[in-house]
């Protein structure tokens, strides 16, 4: 090879290689993130994914799957009841005491618009009531295999609800086989009627149907304890990547840790792409 041919190619290295190591680890401002390609299983990016941590509303992936695990009645009305209120941090609701909906739309207000009330019905109404839908979960822990995850509620309120990045990751990647909870919360918003009138309940994830991103399957979290967190199916640069960030101090702190993880997916596309031309 001519003298200037190696000269470029060694230059073309040094910025590649440069260029990863500017990308090579985010500064990411919640205390937990985990992103992982699909396909490979391969971790991307990571910091502090196996520390245990409250989750908050990202329980309610689980409660939607050990609901669906149980292949109850989806048409089933079911009516909200003052024992589906919150008496812990007495979050708001958009289902009022006495309204009733489908099982079905339950669970979409669970997971897309993250209702406390909708997941707590679900619980209480599960065979055997709230208890035996905590044993239920609690099979459902095990069967994952999630090593560092205690789930004591169905809505993520309490604190003692945690788990670590990795075995979020799992749950996610499990959430992905129920087509339930994929179309539920990959649509920004849907039309609910609560004691005969519509209302417009919008997914809590404001990036699910905004130009530009392709998020197959989303769920957000926040309370004082856990921060703000987020798990979530996104493709980005040809890849499938299962994102998990928890700890966030702010909603504006997540969306800057989002935003850098699809610039790395794109950066490291294109510095594969040119290697590849080498």
């Amino acid at each position: 090879m001519p003298l200037t041919a190696l000269f470029q190619t060694a230059v073309a290295l040094l910025f590649l290689v440069g260029c990863s190591a500017s990308w090579a680890d985010i500064d990411f401002s919640s205390a937990h993130a985990l992103v992982v390609d699909e396909a490979s299983g391969e971790v991307l990016l990571e910091k502090n994914a196996a520390t245990a941590a409250p989750i908050a509303s990202m329980t309610k992936l689980m409660t939607a799957m050990v609901v669906l695990d149980a292949r109850l009645p989806m048409n089933r009305t079911i009516r909200i009841t003052k024992n589906d209120l919150d008496t812990l941090k007495h979050t708001r609701s958009g289902v009022p005491v006495g309204s009733s909906f489908s099982r079905r739309t339950l669970l979409e207000l669970a997971l897309m618009s993250s209702d406390n009330r909708a997941a707590a019905a679900l619980a209480r109404t599960y065979p055997g009531g709230t208890a035996g839908f905590n044993a239920a979960m609690a099979r459902k822990i095990k069967a994952l295999k999630l090593a560092d995850t205690v789930l004591v509620e169905p809505t993520g309120l309490s604190p003692n609800n945690h788990a670590t990045a990795q075995d979020m990751v799992k749950i996610l990647m499990a959430s992905t086989r129920y087509r339930t909870i994929v179309r539920a919360t990959s649509q920004p918003s849907r039309e609910i009627k609560v004691n005969g009138r519509s209302y417009v309940f919008r997914n809590t994830n404001r990036l699910v149907g905004r130009p530009g991103w392709d998020i197959s399957l989303s769920k957000t979290g926040f309370t004082r304890e856990a921060g703000v967190c987020l798990t979530m199916r996104l493709e980005a640069a040809g890849r499938k990547l299962l994102v998990v960030l928890m700890g966030a101090v702010a909603s504006s702190e997540r969306m800057v840790d989002v935003q850098n993880i699809r610039h790395w997916a794109g950066s490291s596309a294109a510095r594969a792409s040119a290697a590849a031309a080498l």
